[in-house]
């Protein structure tokens, strides 16, 4: 069933007594041509895209839980492509074009939302780093505005400018930046996936890949064996303990990631806005709920919750931005697993197992990756070969020391 106006009003006439469900519950096959490891926004993206542009339907993506309950469920759903460096910034600007036709392309609303995203600068070296990466993003044909302490209060009046420890003297504005419904995400590409015949199979955890002469045959699942030509691992902070299986040892560490909401009040922010001197996003849902959040916990956990002292900093960041938020209450929060890399930035690439294919380390950045990281990592389990967008996310090069780092951190994953 495709959607749209007509069939809207057509079951509002019968009383929405003819909707169909919206993906297919198979059973598992017997072997498939390909096999994605996890149920998330690059799972289904990359089996999306593997029979979209490469005319694969034999797939299925196996989920150890329900489809969409891992990070792309637990994040603050920003979307941007502001980033400097080669590696990252083509990548990232494609996931951002995907993003701007991702609705019609899969005929599912999942309420992309282009409304800006600002990152503020509080001191002349933040603002001279800030104009670097904005004309790096401009050489490049994307959009960026570096805004003065008055082009910045016109857009967002109620901050604290004159706070005495971070007073705010600018910001860089991606005006095409914004958010996205991250469960409809995950719901939309799940559902244009099975359209064109993926089987989405959930319930059915991984526990040991089979390999036989360096070559992948399939996945033992709690629901039995599944035979496969090919097998790609998109399971976000779980990646290590699934490559272990194949006897892989990755270069990331995995990090509890808080996220908060609180009680939805009337419009207030317009857009999103991160905090230059600390680590603190926020911006506001379609509910009126403000959705924010922080840094890492700081220690190795597959634990999707956090700790306390996390809360506080991300707080007292808050009051520091917006004294005006402390009147507010928080009414839930969660915490997803990332895969921190060693430079900050992902994987995308094939191991050196013959056809087990690699997506991981996504850190901050997954899900704003979503539609790119599908579209190349169906192209290299398809091609067996790297996508030019993806080139630079090898695997080996942190024994090459090609690394990608964005954040200028050193190989310190907490760091990140």
């Amino acid at each position: 069933m495709r959607y749209s106006i007509v069939s809207i009003l057509g079951q509002a006439l019968r009383g929405n007594r003819d909707w169909k469900p919206v993906w297919r519950e198979p059973t598992p096959k017997a072997a498939y041509d390909a096999i994605i490891v996890g149920g998330g926004g690059h799972g289904l993206a990359t089996a999306y895209y593997l029979a979209k542009n490469h005319n694969l339907t034999n797939i299925a993506v196996v989920e150890k839980s329900h489809l969409g309950s891992g990070n792309v469920g637990r994040n603050t759903t920003i979307i941007r492509s502001n980033y400097l460096l080669p590696g990252n910034t083509p990548f990232y600007e494609h996931s951002l074009k995907l993003w701007e036709g991702l609705e019609q392309d899969i005929n599912y609303n999942a309420m992309v939302s282009q409304r800006g995203v600002l990152n503020l600068y509080h001191s002349d070296s933040q603002r001279d780093a800030y104009a670097r990466r904005g004309n790096a993003m401009r050489l490049l044909g994307i959009d960026a505005d570096l805004l003065d302490r008055e082009g910045v209060r016109k857009l967002y009046p109620f901050l604290d400018f004159d706070n005495a420890r971070f007073p705010i003297q600018g910001g860089l504005l991606q005006k095409r930046g914004g958010s996205v419904r991250h469960d409809a995400v995950a719901w939309g590409y799940a559902r244009a996936a099975d359209q064109r015949g993926v089987d989405l199979i959930q319930n059915c955890e991984v526990t040991g890949i089979r390999i036989d002469g360096g070559r992948v045959t399939g996945v033992d699942t709690t629901r039995g064996f599944i035979g496969a030509k090919k097998v790609g691992l998109a399971c976000a902070g779980n990646s290590s303990r699934v490559a272990a299986m194949a006897g892989l040892k990755l270069p990331i560490e995995s990090h509890v990631l808080q996220a908060f909401v609180s009680e939805g009040v009337k419009p207030l922010i317009p857009g999103v806005v991160t905090f230059g001197a600390g680590h603190f996003y926020i911006s506001q849902s379609n509910k009126g709920g403000l959705v924010f959040g922080g840094g890492l916990d700081g220690y190795n956990s597959y634990a999707q919750r956090g700790n306390l002292p996390i809360v506080e900093d991300v707080a007292e960041e808050a009051m520091a931005l917006m004294p005006m938020v402390g009147r507010l209450r928080v009414v839930r929060s969660w915490g997803g697993i990332m895969d921190m890399s060693m430079d900050g930035s992902p994987i995308i690439d094939k191991t050196p197992i013959d056809g087990l294919y690699l997506n991981a380390g996504w850190c901050y950045g997954g899900f704003k990756a979503t539609p790119a990281s599908g579209f190349c990592f169906a192209h290299t389990i398809a091609r067996n070969e790297p996508h030019k967008l993806n080139a630079a996310y090898r695997l080996d090069r942190f024994r090459t020391g090609r690394l990608i780092d964005e954040k200028g951190a050193g190989a310190q994953p907490n760091l990140q």
